[in-house]
């Protein structure tokens, strides 16, 4: 069966030419939007009021995008938006009528802002398509910023991705509400922006979240499978006279701190420290940006959030550090998510997270051109007492071919350093190259690629290759791919989980290559605009991996679900899976016997359900009964949330696991307790506070952090964190960091 879905798979990509030709227009260049210079300087007041707003065209007449698509917004909440330009900023005046009972999240900064109402500007200055900036405004004047590449995905298809909301820049706004509407206005600096100099012709939509209502409203019309900043929607924005090349571009951002710590556990001593060091912006061109740094600290990044892991591999945590983000696309989107050549994580942090100092770092990417966006980066970490120092550098570039397709390649390589010498067998290279074909109107996509590695030892079966297609539709979406890794692929800046098998009684992991397979099949029926409900949705999905040099699977899933959404925003899913997973080793779960290497089957159903998410007060529940390998697993989640509209959040969040098997495999019970407590005391003060308590990882975390942004992008943190012993309960380690930067535009 599995072979078929291969022959299947191969033979739809082959298809995919005849969907890639004639593609020379964007969706919606019908839409366009003039911007003509500013004849007064434009005060950043919410007003209005200036002559040059009265005179810019209007972008007005939105179109419903979600819950439903190809209708007009009703008039009592429509919007309107405006642009006008000086020498220095693109200027954008928003009207959005309706009454003024706003639904705030927080006054958090680029948190929760899509679940609240919100207005946001999506501008592809190079109109490409390939990747573009995300400026958003609630009425509570708090911004958001996001960079958004060409692959966000479908509704129903996965959360979304190809959005980086940990991207910061400089930019300003103000807000006035009204009875009837609240008005925005922005100002965003070309400084902000990456884009060609003589280009007068960029791609622009407007999209405006009505929490009250739960819709989403766009200016170029977005069909309700996609997500609305999906960059082949885009209208276009016409420029009276083209932007001239930004001049002068260059920001510093220096931090000074100050830290104690105590490794509590082992009865060290108290250590107190300060660092400096240094962060730079540097436009090469208008279109590309170097950005520098010099003994980076991220004590301030938000700390991972835990999840209970019950699978044999590792869990993969998202990047957070500032510097990684700019264009990070450009390294990461190679393979399909698990299976990743490049995860930036993996430099200057070890398997468990914890920091391996950094001692320079320069990035270097951008747009070339009009059809080629390329990628440069090097690193360099300081020798640890567990680790030699390590020179990190990568490469990547996409070249653009039709108007959405594309074909890229990579190249990165680590080489490990003593005394300033390399050491000549201590290194791991990875290259390939891959393409991906995508129909003008995003439903249609083809991928394929082909990797190496090269490592100082066996250099055979040294192979990564994928290949899939997908469909997405208004109602039937269809996703399938193949990837294959061989038993001496070895990408130590990527992450590949499925290939280490750990063998509890040798404690010891082993390598093995394999082929893993992927499809899911949904429908999705939309009930009527005067429905309580928006979608019912069915799918099935199979999952399944068998090695490369024997052929044997070793693990299949088959999942059949549904899915209910209401106009309320509750949620409702329903799905019963089938698991069959090898060991080829023996694993433990518990603290008893670890399970023998042999084959297993077991079924399980899961239910989740998901309340109203605008209210004030609420919660979610699910619960999973079946069997998990030769025993039973029994799954409890739930979680609490209350909201003091708009300066408090607090939230509860539970899981627990109960394991049985037969004896001697013992059994456990898995808690993973984690209460948040977030305090908005303007909307440039925060303070939150994350507990997580673990029995998996015998750990209760706190982090506490103190946030003051003093200036825009400058800012003072004070962090805490304090680890203890679960099971024997006592200190393990305990930090905290005072520290301050500031963001210089010189």
């Amino acid at each position: 069966m599995h072979r078929v879905l291969l022959v299947l798979l191969v033979g739809l990509t082959g298809l995919f030419p005849s969907y890639l030709s004639g593609q020379n227009q964007g969706k919606n260049d019908d839409y366009h939007l003039p911007i003509k210079q500013a004849t007064e300087k434009i005060k950043l007041d919410g007003l209005l009021d200036e002559a040059s707003w009265q005179k810019a065209a209007v972008a007005k007449d939105f179109w419903m995008s979600f819950p439903t698509d190809g209708e007009k917004v009703p008039q009592d909440i429509r919007s309107e938006a405006r642009l006008t330009y000086d020498q220095q900023y693109i200027y954008v005046g928003i009207t959005c009528y309706g009454d003024n009972k706003y639904i705030i999240q927080t006054l958090k900064r680029d948190t929760d802002f899509w679940d609240g109402d919100a207005f946001a500007l999506v501008l592809d200055p190079v109109n490409k398509r390939a990747n573009g900036f995300i400026f958003g405004v609630n009425p509570a004047g708090v911004q958001f910023e996001s960079l958004v590449t060409g692959q966000t995905g479908g509704r129903g298809t996965g959360p979304p991705r190809g959005f980086n909301s940990a991207w910061d820049n400089k930019w300003f706004s103000q807000v006035k509400t009204y009875p009837n509407r609240w008005v925005i206005e922005m100002a965003i600096p070309y400084k902000t922006l990456r884009f060609e100099a003589g280009n007068d012709t960029w791609g622009i939509n407007f999209i405006r979240g009505d929490a009250k209502n739960n819709s989403f409203h766009v200016w170029a019309p977005v069909p309700v499978q996609f997500y609305g900043p999906d960059l082949g929607y885009l209208g276009l924005l016409k420029w009276d006279q083209a932007p001239a090349k930004v001049k002068r571009n260059f920001s510093i951002i220096p931090y000074v701190l100050g830290s104690y710590d105590q490794d509590l556990e082992a009865k060290g001593p108290q250590n107190y420290g300060g660092r400096i060091g240094l962060d730079a912006k540097v436009a090469v061109s208008s279109s590309l940006n170097l950005d520098l740094t010099i003994n980076p600290d991220f004590s301030q990044v938000d700390v991972d959030e835990q999840v209970t892991n019950l699978t044999r591999f590792n869990v993969r945590f998202p990047e957070r550090r500032l510097f990684f983000l700019e264009n990070s696309d450009l390294f990461s989107d190679f393979g399909i998510p698990p299976m990743r050549p490049f995860f930036s994580r993996r430099v200057g942090l070890d398997e468990e997270g914890n920091t391996i100092p950094i001692l320079y770092g320069a990035r270097l990417s951008g747009n070339l051109n009009d059809k080629t966006r390329i990628a440069l980066m090097n690193l360099q970490t300081r020798p640890t007492e567990d680790f030699h120092g390590q020179n990190y550098t990568s490469a990547a570039a996409q070249y653009r071919i039709f108007s959405r397709s594309m074909i890229k390649g990579y190249i990165h390589n680590r080489q490990a350093m003593e005394a300033g010498e390399t050491l000549r067998n201590d290194f791991n290279r990875t290259a390939g190259m891959e393409t991906r074909l995508i129909s003008k109107d995003g439903s249609k996509q083809a991928f394929g690629g082909l990797g190496i590695s090269l490592n100082p030892e066996d250099n055979n079966k040294n192979y990564f290759y994928q290949i899939g297609t997908s469909y997405t539709g208004k109602r039937i979406n269809f996703y399938t791919n193949m990837v294959g890794v061989g038993d001496n692929y070895i990408a130590d800046l990527g992450f590949i989980p499925l290939m280490s098998h750990y063998d509890a009684i040798a404690d010891t992991t082993y390598r093995l290559g394999f082929h893993h397979g992927f499809a899911r099949l949904s429908y999705t029926h939309f009930a009527k605009s005067s429905s309580p409900v928006i979608s019912h949705r069915w799918s099935i999905r199979d999952v399944f991996d068998f090695t490369t040099s024997t052929n044997v699977m070793f693990n299949n899933e088959w999942e059949a679900a549904y899915d209910l959404t209401m106009r309320n925003t509750s949620r409702f899913n329903l799905s019963l899976q089938n698991s069959m997973v090898r060991l080829f080793y023996p694993f433990g779960f518990t603290d008893a016997d670890p399970l023998p290497a042999d084959k297993y089957r077991f079924n399980a159903l899961s239910l989740q359900y998901n309340s109203d998410q605008r209210k004030l007060f609420g919660f979610r529940a699910g619960f999973q009964y079946g069997g998990f390998y030769n025993g039973e697993r029994i799954q409890y989640t739930a979680g609490v949330f209350f909201r003091a509209q708009p300066w408090g959040n607090f939230s509860l969040n539970f899981v627990r696991n109960d394991l049985t098997f037969p004896e001697p495999y013992g059994s456990e019970t898995l808690l993973l307790i984690s209460p948040r407590i977030e305090i908005n005391f303007s909307r440039n003060i925060f303070w939150t506070t994350f507990l997580q308590y673990n029995t998996q990882a015998d750990n209760f975390n706190i982090n506490s952090r103190l946030q003051w942004r003093f200036q825009p992008m400058s800012d003072l943190f004070i962090v805490y964190s304090d680890n203890y012993a679960v099971e024997f309960w006592g200190p393990k380690n305990r930090a905290l960091v005072i520290k301050l930067n500031y963001w210089l535009n010189l």
